[in-house]
């Protein structure tokens, strides 16, 4: 069996995916305010002093929460619908040509899942999940984010039996670092042409 693995931000995006989700949702003005906020956060964990996943947690909390989860569902379907030019077509194109060859195809992305999910129907996406309670998103994550070697972790949850597989991945960052160290073939930054 052969199982293809794409990071999403970078790799099959042109731009961070979280950061134009808050600019659609938010709009400049708001987005703009949330950063200042968080700058002092944003600099300690550029520099790994502070926890790219506790960062995200408290910006995306800020902005989402108390919001009814269909409110955020709705959300990340017109973000998709809206901005598929954010895509690499090249991306695109693979994501595509190893599902017709039969192949497992996987997006592990640190990115919330919601979001991710509509611009690829039919893909499995392991992405950063979101705690709702009552139909309403907490701010908080429900899972830890998928970046690293969380990344490796989710995929070994889905297949334990590492023989059982071949796998392809393609990544653009630290974060995927793990990943493309784990796969059997690694592309880094491989759809830029």
């Amino acid at each position: 069996m052969k199982v293809y693995a794409f990071d999403f931000d970078g790799t099959l995006t042109k731009r961070d995916s979280f950061i134009e989700f808050l600019l659609f949702v938010k709009g400049w003005k708001d987005f703009v305010l949330c950063f200042l906020r968080y700058s002092p956060l944003l600099v300690l964990m550029k520099l790994h002093l502070y926890s790219n996943g506790k960062t995200k947690e408290r910006i995306f909390s800020h902005c989402f929460k108390d919001m009814p989860f269909d409110t955020f569902k709705t959300y990340c379907h017109r973000f998709a619908m809206e901005n598929s030019s954010f895509l690499r077509p090249s991306g695109v194109l693979k994501v595509h040509e190893a599902k017709q060859e039969g192949s497992e195809v996987l997006i592990v992305s640190a990115s919330v899942d919601n979001w991710v999910q509509p611009f690829f129907p039919g893909v499995k996406v392991l992405g950063t999940q979101v705690e709702v309670i009552n139909g309403v998103l907490t701010g908080r994550f429900l899972t830890p984010n998928c970046y690293g070697m969380e990344k490796v972790r989710r995929i070994q949850a889905l297949y334990p039996n590492r023989k059982d597989y071949e796998l392809v991945a393609f990544g653009d960052s630290y974060g995927d670092a793990c990943l493309l160290d784990y796969a059997d073939e690694a592309y880094y930054k491989p759809f830029r042409k």
